[in-house]
This record gives structure tokens, C-alpha cells and sequence, in this order.
């Protein structure tokens, strides 16, 4: 049975049933994954799974049932146990489907690659990728390198009369390769992820920026403990957006618990500062036409000239700070839906990487961070670090066992974009340059 047929008839048995309102979701996954190591090949998995979810709602009571059985025969035992919990969970004031019923736009993003690779092609890209990485004078060993393809499927249908149908892709590759030797070992890695495959970085491009930046990595030292600027790598500096996405949560905001909660349309970043979410990019890693309450996606401006003009809401967060909903829930099949951003990037500021980094007499270039030491609700920050001294304009040698700390409303507050920005993790930012960080270090 056509998939959104299937899920109507679930929906159709959960009202007959008596539920005032209801949703089904149904989750479908290809992937495939090889791993080659030292030349051999350690790993290959394929696998494909359904999986189906059902919402019910009896007044503001609401249960969710999953199942990996997706089939009508099964259906009305679902319902049967999707009601029985809803008639004993707690009230929830929030709870109901989204306050749409119109169909999803025809919008064409292009996130379905039509060829899946074969499990040769993968292991081919795997091996370019590590030869690239041992062929770097310097590599002494390998983690080995990767290479992979998915697909998903989500299809979602509510009593409200929403049904709609979202597909995606992905394509990947990694290597990590090691330098040195016994304990003045040093790893790195590389990685690029994609829709389509020919859209996919060189494997051996990702195979020698692996081996490269290993070598890069040797006979670091620890500095003295300092307050200095420090300069994110492109590859790092999307996770400052993480922690931005966490403390704009709609869900975080509603129970007070972000220390952004009293900043809406207040200055958080420096004049001239974007942070946008464009769940419409076309071949876009998260893009999608609407999200998992059906509500209509939009490109967003979340920081616009340094200002927080929004919050990420699904219907429920919506509902319970008195606005509407982003567009940016998402779900599984056995959860209720959550806020989440989509395509997220910080938008290029003017001066390049060196341009940042030009007046610095002693500062920091991050290119790995260690640990989740970040507060949510008071902002502090504490991670560890791997990267270089910056010594007077120029990266000088590595630094590793050094952690950088400060809060991250101070860190929003002083920081500054390179123009180098690209699109590659679905989470992007340029290097990034932020003053007055604590190093700590011997």
C-alpha cells in the first residue's frame, strides 16, 4: 500500500476508535557502510529498517506507540494500546496536533541522489581516501577510512487533514591517520558530507588533509596559562552555533532554563553579525519542505545585525511562550516532537583567516575541542583543546593538554567572522576569532 494511504488508514482507525486527534509517522533508512584499514577491509554493514509511529490525543491527554511491524493487520492493536495510555498519562496543557491542514508546497530541493552506490564503489573511496592519508611522509599508522550512503524516508499524517512525504540522501567519506610514534603519537582526521555523490570531496583529498594535519599535530606543547584571543577553525567553529541552536530552543526557553531566556530582540552578537537557518537549501544536508508537524519551513535570520529576533518552536513550545510555531519540529517514531534547527550557518564576515589572526601578538588557533563542559543556564564554558600558538600574526607550534574557558554570552558579545564560510556539516561557520578567552594550560 502507497505509504501516506497506509498511514491515513492508521489515522482513520485511531479516531474511529475515539481519539479526538491523532498522527502517524512512518521512518524508512537504507544505509551502507564500509571501513578499510591499513589496506584491508575491516567492516561493511548495510542495513534497512520501517518503523511507525502513532500519536493519540483524548482531550489535552496525549501516548505515542511505535512498532517495527508496519502493516494494516496490526493496526488496530496499536490503537487499542496508543488509547489505553492516553486515558492514564497526565494532562498536558500544550498538547495537540499543529494548527495546519494545508498540503506541502511543491518544492523541488533536490535531496534525493537516484544512484546507489555498490559496496565496491564505497570500498574504492574508502581505500583512496586511506592511501592518500599513509602516503603523507610522516604517517606511521591509520585508523582507517570510511565511506558510506543513506537514505531516508519520513512520511507524516495527521487528522487535521496534513499528509506529506519527505525523502533524503547522504554520501560520505572520512579518514583519521596517526604521525609519530609510542607516546609522541599524534592523530587527525578529515570528513565531508553530502546529498549527492558528486558533489563529495576527492576521497583523497579528505585521505591527505588527514595525513597532513597528523603531522601538523607533533611535539606539541603546553603554554602558560592566559588570557589571549583565540581563533576557531572553520571545522570547530560550527559548534559555538550549537550552543547557540540549545539556548534559542523553544522547549529551553519555555522552562527557563538557557541563559538567552530574557534576550529575544535583544543584542547578542556584535553589530553586523548573521546567523540564519535555511531549512530551503537546495541539496541542503537537514533541507526540508516542512517539518514533523507539518508546519511549512522558511529561511530564517536568528541573530539579524547582532539582534535574537527568534526562537526555534514547535506547536507545543509555541503554545506555551504564546507564539507559533518556526517550523522546526522534528521527531522520531517513539518520542512527542521537539525543536531542532535545520540548516544552520553563521554568515561570512569581511577579513580573511589571516587578516583575523594578523594582530595577534600570542593567542590560540583551535582546530579540535574536547569534552561538553558548557552550562546551559548560566553560559559557561570550559572545553578541551587541541590546536597552535598564534605567535605575533602567524600559526606557530602545536599546543595539546590546554582547555579554554569563558562565558558564552561574553564570547557572543567579542566575536568576529572570517570570510571563508562553507557549506559542509549542516552546522557551518567561517573561522571564527573571539578576545579575552582564559587559556588554561601549565
Amino acid at each position: 500500500m502507497d505509504p501516506i494511504n497506509l498511514l491515513r488508514d492508521l489515522v482513520a482507525r485511531a479516531r474511529t476508535a475515539g481519539a479526538d486527534a491523532a498522527d502517524a509517522v512512518l521512518v524508512a533508512g537504507t544505509s551502507i557502510s564500509v571501513q578499510r584499514r591499513m589496506g584491508r577491509t575491516e567492516h561493511v554493514e548495510r542495513s534497512e529498517g520501517r518503523d511507525l509511529g502513532l500519536r493519540v490525543f483524548l482531550g489535552q491527554r496525549a501516548a505515542i506507540v511505535s512498532s517495527s511491524r508496519v502493516e494494516p493487520s496490526g493496526f488496530d492493536t496499536l490503537v487499542e494500546r496508543a488509547i489505553a495510555m492516553a486515558r492514564v498519562v497526565p494532562e498536558d496543557p500544550y498538547a495537540s496536533l499543529a494548527e495546519t491542514a494545508a498540503p506541502p508546497e511543491a518544492l523541488d530541493l533536490d535531496l534525493e541522489d537516484p544512484a546507489e552506490p555498490t559496496t565496491d564503489a564505497l570500498l574504492h573511496r574508502a581505500a583512496m581516501a586511506e592511501e592518500a592519508a599513509i602516503s603523507v611522509p610522516g604517517i606511521t599508522n591509520s585508523e582507517g577510512a570510511e565511506a558510506g550512503y543513506g537514505r531516508a524516508e519520513m512520511v507524516l499524517v495527521t487528522s487535521a487533514g496534513f499528509a506529506g512525504r519527505h525523502v533524503g540522501t547522504s554520501n560520505s567519506v572520512s579518514a583519521t591517520a596517526l604521525a609519530g610514534t609510542g607516546t609522541d603519537m599524534q592523530r587527525d582526521y578529515d570528513y565531508h558530507v553530502t546529498v549527492h555523490h558528486e558533489d563529495l570531496d576527492d576521497p583523497a583529498t579528505i585521505g591527505r588533509s588527514a595525513g597532513e594535519r597528523a603531522i601538523a599535530r607533533l611535539n606539541p606543547i603546553r603554554p602558560k596559562t592566559a588570557k589571549v584571543p583565540v581563533i576557531y577553525d572553520s571545522r570547530v567553529a560550527g559548534g559555538l552555533l550549537g550552543h547557540l541552536a540549545g539556548a534559542i530552543n523553544g522547549s529551553s526557553v519555555a522552562r527557563g532554563t538557557t541563559f538567552l531566556k530574557d534576550k529575544l530582540k535583544a543584542r547578542v552578537f556584535r553589530a553586523g553579525i548573521y546567523v540564519r537557518d535555511d531549512a530551503r537549501r537546495r541539496r541542503g544536508l537537514r533541507s526540508r519542505v516542512f517539518d514533523a508537524e507539518g508546519v511549512p519551513t522558511a529561511p530564517r535570520a536568528l541573530i539579524e545585525d547582532g539582534i535574537l529576533t527568534t526562537w526555534l518552536l514547535d506547536s507545543s513550545s509555541a503554545r506555551q511562550l504564546g507564539m507559533t510555531s518556526t517550523g522546526h519540529a522534528v521527531r522520531g517514531t517513539g518520542r512527542p516532537p521537539s525543536p531542532a534547527p535545520s540548516n544552520l550557518y553563521m554568515e561570512a564576515g569581511e577579513r580573511t583567516p589571516a587578516e583575523l589572526m594578523a594582530d595577534i601578538k600570542e593567542g590560540l588557533y583551535v582546530t579540535e575541542l574536547i569534552g561538553m563542559g558548557v552550562n546551559g543556564v548560566t553560559g559557561d564554558y570550559s572545553r578541551g583543546a587541541v590546536g597552535f600558538v598564534i605567535r605575533d600574526g602567524a600559526i606557530a607550534e602545536p599546543v595539546a593538554e590546554i582547555t579554554i574557558a569563558g562565558n558564552l554570552i561574553d564570547m557572543f558579545s567579542h566575536l568576529t567572522p572570517a570570510n571563508d564560510l562553507r557549506f559542509r556539516r549542516g552546522t557551518d561557520a567561517p573561522t571564527i576569532r573571539i578576545d579575552g578567552m582564559t587559556l588554561a594550560g601549565r
